[in-house]
């Protein structure tokens, strides 16, 4: 189904008036504070996150999953979701694909697909932490870690025909995450696994296009428990300077240990060059995959506090922006997966406008004297902006609806996907 712009236009009259008294109000306070609202409209309006194909349907737990109806049941009808997403809010303009979950029947036909919905192919994703159908080796002790070289062969050759499905696609870059790791002491030589997973990714890496970008992804814990082969930022850096320069971390917000300082990790990776891009998510306890600024939103603003700082560094912010991989990863159980998903795309653009605002001169003359009330101050200031007036004119300015989840239930569009679809239908992959 298509949202025709007669259907925003129509909804958006009856929002406008009071849109356009909030954005004045609050374009004067900040041309008192000599910040041009009208730029950060402009710069709000480019930033654009991917959407994973994985996450279009009800997600679940290991005690059970409950069917929201509508689902996705193929790659095409996940292209459309998308579309709908980016149709509503003009900031979901990129879809991330999960291989051998959507493996493209016709290439040429899915990229014309998601060009008709302005939608372009972010990071494809490996899978070597499942066992598919008529798969030879199992996975089960691992894949490129494995002590069988076999089996680390045959997932060194899934990746490679990850980055071909890339290449006809339009991608740029491939995401590898491992499961990879042992659940008792002693299972494996932690030495030998890592570094029979630098042999395999080094051995990925040479068949990566000129063009093209490497991220590896962490994880301290799940689905092994005692220890992960790939378990924190500094392994992953570790392995990806080891690979080369075309090699980045890839930061999940949901793979850290409580508590962690996400940020001083991201400032860290952006000092060495090695930050690749985010998949953006929420958590209370652990990887909670729950809505992106639904539990920690100060923590996510300060991460793109330290964003905006380091691309504050270069006189080209957009195109470092856009040399970052943004995505959402998250998992749908008690929501609409498209509702949630606008509202992580909300939380996001949210974070990235307040830091914005950041006085970056005042910040750091603020922390060179040591004025530390000062330095929370100027940061809260930010941060308890009402930012959104920023947001709905990037959304009005590029025809999408200034409240994305009002008109989705306006009109009905679970109800008609469910039509559409049937009510028992399974997103892949889940």
């Amino acid at each position: 189904m298509n949202i025709q712009p007669a259907q925003i236009a129509d909804f958006n009259a009856r929002l406008e008036a009071d849109h356009r008294e909030c954005y004045a109000f609050l374009k004067l306070q900040l041309d008192k504070k000599g910040i041009n609202a009208d730029e950060l409209v402009e710069k709000i309006q480019d930033f654009q996150v991917a959407i994973p194909s994985w996450a279009l349907g009800a997600g679940g737990t290991r005690f059970g999953r409950f069917s929201i109806g509508g689902e996705p049941g193929n790659l095409e009808q996940k292209i459309q979701d998308i579309g709908i997403l980016h149709t509503l809010t003009h900031s979901a303009g990129a879809i991330s694909l999960h291989i051998p979950w959507d493996i493209p029947k016709d290439a040429k036909a899915i990229q014309e697909l998601a060009a008709s919905h302005d939608i372009v192919f972010d990071a494809v994703n490996s899978n070597t932490f499942q066992d598919q159908q008529n798969q030879p080796f199992s996975y089960k002790f691992g894949s490129l870690c494995h002590t069988d070289k076999a089996v680390r062969e045959q997932a060194i050759q899934h990746n490679i025909e990850v980055i071909e499905h890339g290449k006809a696609l339009g991608s740029k870059s491939i995401t590898i995450w491992l499961s990879d790791g042992a659940s008792f002491p002693g299972q494996l030589n932690f030495r030998k696994a890592l570094q029979r997973t630098l042999d395999s990714l080094q051995n990925i890496y040479q068949y990566l296009p000129n063009d093209w970008k490497l991220f590896i992804e962490y994880k301290p814990y799940e689905p092994n428990f005692y220890s992960t082969v790939i378990q924190d930022w500094g392994t992953s850096h570790l392995l990806a300077t080891e690979c080369g320069e075309k090699a980045y971390c890839l930061v999940d917000l949901g793979h850290h240990l409580p508590n962690t300082n996400i940020e001083q990790i991201v400032s860290t990776l952006i000092w060495r060059n090695k930050l690749g891009g985010f998949h953006f998510n929420d958590s209370k306890y652990g990887d909670d995959d729950l809505t992106v600024g639904s539990i920690r939103p100060y923590q996510l603003f300060l991460i793109f506090n330290e964003l905006v700082e380091g691309m504050s560094e270069t006189s080209n912010v957009k195109s470092q922006v856009n040399n970052f991989a943004w995505m959402i990863d998250a998992s749908h159980n008690v929501k609409d997966p498209l509702e949630d998903l606008m509202q992580s795309l909300e939380a996001i653009r949210l974070a990235y406008a307040q830091a914005l605002l950041v006085d970056r001169n005042t910040l750091a003359e603020a922390q060179e004297t040591n004025d530390v009330a000062r330095v929370q101050e100027i940061l809260q200031d930010a941060y308890r902006t009402d930012v959104r007036p920023l947001l709905r004119e990037a959304r009005w300015r590029n025809g999408a609806a200034l409240e994305p989840i009002e008109l989705f239930r306006k009109l009905e569009i679970r109800n008609l996907l469910i039509q559409e679809r049937g009510f028992k239908t399974v997103a892949t992959g889940l």
